[in-house]
């Protein structure tokens, strides 16, 4: 392992050693003339095995083993299964799991007294940041555990100490990966400066472009451990660079319709749009694919070179909502009622507050239909927001309807008249 990640593993386990030092059967043992060969030559073979690890702490365990293979109960613990004595398959299983148990306790540690100091500070970027490392913190004692509980077996092998070393660089940028999600809006904030509007929607594109490097950059070091030449990996991709190409068409093609989408400010998170049948709210712009959550909440992902080359309608940007409909009176309104009654709905329209006044009004008789006679309503509400234009509809038909009952009229319905008339019978 690496300085910096022993000092830092070190840190981690300096209560823990002195925890450790005050038990009683933890001290300085000697190898006497009573001690058996087979004593001597297990000491022997542990000592040089502890010996070659990197971490102080690991001879303190060894100091106990060494108290047990000379106790009393020496051939009991001697007993050897898979070549190893059975003291230091009880330690390997007990370090482990007291490792997991420090884990916990160190997790409580953060949240009982580490997170009411960070709610005390002005800025809440602590506590996201303590948040977001609380689970790469604690997989650090996962790490001493294992690796120590490897250690006691004597497997310290080429294999092993790869996929040690594997979990320290998962665990790393598994870190890094966490404080980009909290420190995301530092970056909502420097893309504000640039598009207010737009900040949210480019602070998403940087961030998913951030994490992608970190995760091939991540991905690269895991490789490297594992003696995988990354480089040479890339420059092999020259010699099929012309398939890679036609697979990845698709995927260039995505990012540049997202940067489209951006530039063009076509869409935003939380608008209602239809693109190509499909109706809903904006939830996400994706580097590659835009979400739209539909009226009956399912998800709908989308190509973003769908959307890019698709007609989209945006109703959340029209301001206004047209209220078009058609009622019908009966027959037996006359000319005078008809005029009354066009003249107060015009007159009620125009005194509205929820109808737009610059935009487009009409009332007009129109039609004389098979059971009705049709006058056409055509106006807009001041809002797109589909609650509040559905009760401005609601009063606006309600207020018809008093216009209509007050000058003694009624809607019709469709019905049909039978006329029978008298003929008189000829003698």
């Amino acid at each position: 392992m690496c300085t910096n990640c022993v000092n830092m593993i070190e840190r981690y386990l300096s209560f823990a050693k002195i925890t450790i030092n005050k038990l009683k059967y933890v001290k300085k043992l000697t190898v006497n003339e009573n001690n058996s060969s087979e004593t001597v030559e297990i000491i022997k073979q542990s000592k040089e095995m502890i010996e070659t690890l990197d971490i102080n702490f690991f001879p303190q365990v060894q100091q106990l083993l060494n108290y047990l293979y000379s106790s009393s109960y020496g051939d009991f613990f001697r007993e050897q299964f898979f070549s190893i004595p059975l003291a230091n398959i009880l330690g390997a299983f007990f370090s482990f799991f007291f490792f997991l148990f420090l884990r916990k306790l160190f997790a409580n540690l953060v949240i009982n007294v580490l997170h009411p100091f960070t709610k005390s500070t002005k800025t809440d970027y602590d506590e996201r940041i303590l948040s977001a490392l609380k689970g790469p913190l604690t997989f650090v004692f996962i790490i001493i555990g294992v690796r120590l509980f490897f250690a006691l077996l004597f497997l310290e092998t080429e294999l092993i100490n790869k996929i040690i070393n594997s979990m320290i660089a998962y665990n790393v940028f598994w870190a890094i990966m966490e404080l980009s999600y909290a420190l995301r809006g530092l970056v909502y904030r420097f893309t504000s400066r640039f598009n207010p509007e737009l900040s949210h929607e480019m602070g998403n594109f940087i961030l998913a472009f951030i994490r992608g490097i970190i995760i091939a950059v991540g991905l690269g070091v895991i490789l490297q451990v594992w003696g995988i030449n990354v480089a040479g990996l890339v420059a092999g991709l020259g010699i099929g660079g012309l398939a890679f190409a036609l697979a990845a068409k698709d995927t260039a093609a995505n990012l540049f319709g997202s940067l489209a989408l951006l530039l063009d400010k076509s869409i935003r998170i939380g608008e209602w749009i239809k693109i190509d049948g499909v109706e809903g709210v904006v939830e996400d712009i994706g580097m590659r694919t835009t979400k739209i959550r539909s009226f009956q909440k399912s998800l709908i992902t989308l190509p973003n070179q769908m959307i890019a080359n698709s007609p989209i309608e945006n109703f959340s940007r029209r301001g206004i909502r047209r209220i078009k409909m058609t009622i019908g009176l009966t027959y037996d309104t006359n000319s005078q009622q008809m005029e009354k009654i066009v003249s107060d709905i015009k007159n009620m329209l125009k005194e509205h507050k929820g109808i737009a006044q610059k935009a487009t009004m009409l009332v007009n008789f129109t039609s004389f239909d098979d059971s009705s006679l049709g006058i056409l309503i055509y106006t807009f509400s001041n809002t797109s927001n589909w609650a509040k234009y559905l009760a401005i509809k609601e009063d606006v038909n309600l207020k018809i309807m008093k216009i209509v009952e007050e000058n003694n009229s009624s809607f019709a319905f469709p019905s049909q008249s039978l006329y029978i008339e008298s003929i008189a019978k000829s003698e």
